[in-house]
């Protein structure tokens, strides 16, 4: 027992045993508000070999085997999107890479659950949220080297800060939870602007927000989660719905020294906020369950805060190493629970993929990821003078007369673009 009276993490610990310790009694749905039993064990799908656990509805299985197929193939693609670019900050290619890996079902369950008129304010980890939704993968290799082809932040953002207003995909700060008050803040603004049409047929589009369990110990994670609670525009709950990825590590804090709370899900109750968990590994629960909250939403009931139960498998960013204050025969254990081994075993078992199918596909997601990336790592940095773009909409004297130092700088260095941001 450690000293908090709670049971140590057991390193030889079987996947059943990880699912196990995630979960304590009490129903699903688990989105009203009120006992405390309404937060209980987090909501699956699949078991631990990727079987289900009860048989889907006739009339849903050809649709589920659909959506579990095209997230599989979102989660691989990203995988293998992020095995590169960590090989790439080892090699001193890139300066930062932030990677999903072992938390795509969360990322990728949530994406399919939302609308494209739906806004999102992502953590660190959910850049893939983007790709589900069209976002280039040239743009966001881009990114990461800043250079000219960094449409979305122009050279001027860290690596894996993706944005696109055209897909409703708010930029990543790096700052911690800002996005939470920032997500109450649209989805206050999205409530005001709805049509009449849409309020009176509880069809609101919503925002959705994420942050990790280290967020949770921000204050602008509570005046965020009060702020959710107390706005009622028009009469109803913000169209908004709220993720927690508790991947366990707040970079080097445990989950258990951040909050005395039996689970994260709890503190929503308190704020007058419907509560739900689920299996943060398994991308068909994290559907079904986001789904629920993002319809809730829509309706004008209150918006529910989310807490997804998985495991920090990584170094929090390429600056860590977790070796040093973490067992990681517990992170071994967890790895058995990889969400896209996980989802592959289900479609394996019904006959959705074969082996043939699997191996196909990782060499196409490997080829396109090699392919894109030699073409973008030779793209040259961002033009120096655009330092100055998109702030004033004209240049006031001192700018622009520093803003044609910085071009004749440039041309007699004989490299237009020595700027790297």
């Amino acid at each position: 027992m450690n000293e908090r009276g709670q049971p140590d993490r057991a390193a030889t610990a079987t996947a059943q045993d990880l699912i196990a310790a995630c979960s304590s009694s009490g129903p699903w749905p688990t989105m009203a508000k009120g006992a405390l039993q309404d937060c209980g064990a987090p909501y699956r799908v699949l078991d631990a070999e990727g079987r289900r656990l009860q048989p889907a509805p006739p009339a849903q299985v050809e649709l589920e085997t659909a959506l579990a197929l095209a997230l599989w193939r979102h989660m691989l693609r990203l995988r293998t999107i992020d095995e590169r670019m960590l090989a790439m900050q080892r090699q001193g290619r890139i300066g930062f890479y932030g990677a999903t890996t072992g938390q795509e079902a969360g990322v990728f369950g949530a994406a399919a659950a939302l609308q494209l008129r739906d806004w999102v304010h992502p953590a660190l980890r959910e850049g893939g949220m983007a790709l589900w939704r069209g976002f280039s993968l040239r743009t966001w290799l881009a990114n990461c080297f800043g250079n000219v082809e960094d449409s979305c932040t122009k050279g001027r953002q860290m690596p894996c800060h993706y944005g696109s207003r055209a897909l409703n995909h708010v930029t990543l700060s790096s700052v911690m939870t800002t996005q939470f008050p920032q997500a109450v803040g649209t989805a206050f603004a999205m409530a005001a602007r709805c049509t009449d049409a849409e309020d009176t047929a509880g069809d609101r589009p919503v925002c959705f927000a994420a942050i990790g369990d280290g967020a949770t110990s921000e204050g602008d994670f509570h005046v965020a989660m009060n702020m959710a609670g107390v706005l009622r525009p028009r009469g109803k709950g913000l169209p908004l719905v709220l993720f927690c990825a508790n991947n366990q590590w707040a970079i080097s804090t445990p989950y258990e020294r951040q909050t005395a709370a039996p689970t994260l899900a709890h503190r929503a109750i308190g704020y007058g906020l419907g509560a739900a968990r689920v299996d943060g590994n398994d991308a068909l629960a994290v559907f079904q369950v986001v789904a629920e909250a993002a319809r809730r939403a829509r309706a004008g009931e209150a918006p529910v805060f989310i807490e997804a139960m998985t495991y920090r498998v990584g170094a929090h960013t390429t600056s860590d190493d977790p070796s040093r204050y973490r067992d990681e025969r517990v992170t071994e254990a967890w790895r058995t629970l990889d969400p896209i081994a996980r989802l592959q075993r289900y479609l394996l078992g019904c006959d959705a993929l074969d082996q043939a199918a699997v191996d196909s596909y990782a060499r196409a997601c490997d080829e396109e990821v090699r392919s894109t990336l030699a073409s973008v790592e030779a793209l040259p940095p961002v033009a120096l003078h655009t330092l100055f773009d998109d702030v004033y909409a004209e240049l006031p004297p001192h700018l622009l007369l520093q803003r044609q130092e910085a071009e004749a700088a440039a041309e007699a260095l004989g490299a237009t673009g020595a700027h790297s941001a």
